[in-house]
C-alpha cells in the first residue's frame, strides 16, 4: 500500500510559528501539520463509513472517531516492516488513524467497509476496522474483546530472543481490561528474567458499549494495575497530539532500550457511540481532538479558516472518490470464505497449502483444495462418505465417535 495524497497542507504552506507546544512539550510546526492532515483524512474516512452503514453501501460500522490524535502520533512512530526485526502491532478496531498514519490509503479502509474482494486486509470477509497487513506486522484484528493482549507476548518473545530494538505494541479499550487476557499480558510480560518489550496501551474513552467506566473501575487509573508488576507508565491526554506524541516516544524508547514493558493510558473521546448498532449518532458533549488542535494551530497562526475548510473538503473528496472506485470492484465469492484461514505449512500432511475447508465439505467437493497433494502423501481422504458408519475419521483413519 502506498499513500502520497496531494492537497491543502501539502508542500509550500507558509508557517507562522516554528513549533507547537503543550506545557513544556512541543513538536515542529511541519510535524504538527502532518499530524493534523492525517487526523482530518482519517475522520473523513470514518464519517463516510458511517454513512455507508446507513445507506446500504456498507454494513456494520465500528471505528475510532475521537481517537485520531493519539492514534496518528502512534502510527507515525512505528518502525514499519515485516518480520521480528520490525515492530509488531496487535491493535483493536478503533485504530484506523494508526493505519492511515502508517500509509494506508483511504480506499483500503473503504474497501473493507464495502466488503469488496479487493480489501487487502480481509478480502471483504471481516468487519471494518479489523485490519491485517503482513508487510507491516499488523496482526489480524479480532472482534473478540482484548484477546490481543494475551497474543502480544508471543511476538515479543521472538523479538527478545532475536535481539535488536524492535518492540511489540498492543492496544485495547478500557472496558476490555476486565478480561483475563489483559491480566495475562501483565503476567507474561514481567516474568523474572523473561521480561518482554511490549508497549501496553489502553485507550480509555470512558465507556464499555453503554456502561460508563466510572461505574466499573475502582483503581483510579488503569495503569495502576501495572504497579504490582513493576511496569512503569503514564496517563496522557489522548485528545492532544503533542503530549500523546511524547508519551508514545518515551514508552517506545523505554521498551527498545530496557527490553521490558511500559504502559500508557490515553484519555480519549468516543464521538459516535460504540458502533452502528447503537446508531453511531454524533455525541455532542464529547471533546473533539480535531477541533481542539485546529484551535491551537489557529492561535499560533499556523492555520487560517480558509485552509481548514480546504483541508476538510479535500479529505471528504478523497473519501468520496475512494467509495466511487470501490463500488465498481468485485465482491467475494462463496469459495473465498475458506481461503487464507490458516497459513501454509510444509509439515502438515493434511493441509500443506492454503486451508480451504473441512474434508468432505462443499468446498472440497467442488474441487478446491489439496486433494492431489494429500493423495500423493498417502493421507486418506477424511469424511468423504465412503465409510458405511457415516462417521468422520481422523488422520490415522480411526473412526471418531459422535460424542
Amino acid at each position: 500500500m502506498t499513500n502520497d495524497p496531494k492537497g491543502p497542507l501539502g508542500n509550500g504552506l507558509a508557517v507562522a510559528a516554528a513549533e507547537v507546544s503543550t506545557a513544556d512539550e512541543f513538536l515542529p510546526a511541519d510535524r504538527a501539520l502532518e499530524i493534523y492532515r492525517i487526523m482530518v483524512r482519517s475522520r473523513a474516512m470514518e464519517e463516510r463509513m458511517i454513512k455507508m452503514s446507513k445507506s446500504g453501501e456498507g454494513y456494520f460500522w465500528i471505528g475510532g472517531p475521537g481517537e485520531e490524535a493519539f492514534n496518528t502520533a502512534l502510527g507515525l512512530q512505528i518502525h514499519k516492516g515485516s518480520g521480528p526485526e520490525y515492530d509488531f502491532l496487535h491493535l483493536h478496531y478503533r485504530n484506523s488513524a494508526t493505519l492511515v498514519a502508517m500509509g494506508m490509503p483511504l480506499v483500503d479502509g473503504i474497501r473493507q467497509m464495502a466488503m469488496t474482494r479487493t480489501d487487502p486486509h480481509s478480502m471483504g470477509r471481516n468487519f471494518v476496522g479489523h485490519y491485517a497487513y503482513r508487510k507491516w506486522n499488523v496482526v489480524p484484528i479480532s472482534s473478540v474483546i482484548e484477546n490481543q493482549y494475551v497474543i502480544a507476548p508471543g511476538s515479543a518473545m521472538v523479538q527478545k530472543r532475536l535481539g535488536g530494538d524492535s518492540i511489540t505494541i498492543v492496544t485495547g479499550g478500557d472496558a476490555g481490561t476486565a478480561e483475563g487476557d489483559f491480566a495475562s499480558c501483565l503476567v507474561w510480560s514481567t516474568r523474572p528474567g523473561h521480561e518482554l518489550p511490549i508497549l501496553i496501551i489502553v485507550m480509555n474513552n470512558g465507556w464499555g458499549i453503554s456502561t460508563s467506566a466510572e461505574s466499573q473501575h475502582g483503581e483510579g487509573h488503569i495503569i495502576n494495575r501495572g504497579r504490582a508488576f513493576k511496569i512503569p507508565g503514564e496517563v496522557v491526554d489522548g485528545n492532544d497530539p503533542i503530549p500523546s506524541w511524547h508519551a508514545i516516544r518515551r514508552g517506545m524508547e523505554y521498551c527498545r532500550r530496557e527490553r521490558r514493558p511500559y504502559m500508557l493510558e490515553a484519555l480519549v473521546s468516543r464521538l459516535h457511540g460504540h458502533s452502528s448498532s447503537s446508531g453511531a449518532a454524533r455525541v455532542k458533549n464529547e471533546a473533539d481532538c480535531i477541533l481542539l488542535f485546529e484551535r491551537k494551530l489557529l492561535d499560533l497562526g499556523i492555520l487560517d479558516r480558509e485552509t481548514i475548510e480546504q483541508a476538510h473538503q479535500a479529505a471528504k473528496q478523497e473519501a468520496e472518490t475512494a467509495l466511487e472506485q470501490t463500488l465498481d470492484e468485485p465482491r467475494p465469492t462463496p469459495e473465498d470464505v475458506y481461503r487464507h484461514t490458516y497459513a501454509p505449512s510444509s509439515v502438515d500432511a493434511v493441509y500443506p497449502e492454503d486451508y480451504t475447508g473441512l474434508p468432505g465439505s462443499r468446498n472440497q467437493e467442488s474441487g478446491i483444495g489439496n486433494q492431489n497433494r494429500k493423495q500423493e502423501s498417502g493421507v486418506r481422504d477424511q469424511g468423504s462418505g465412503d465409510d458405511s458408519s457415516g462417521g468422520l475419521r481422523d488422520v490415522r483413519g480411526s473412526l471418531i465417535p459422535d460424542s
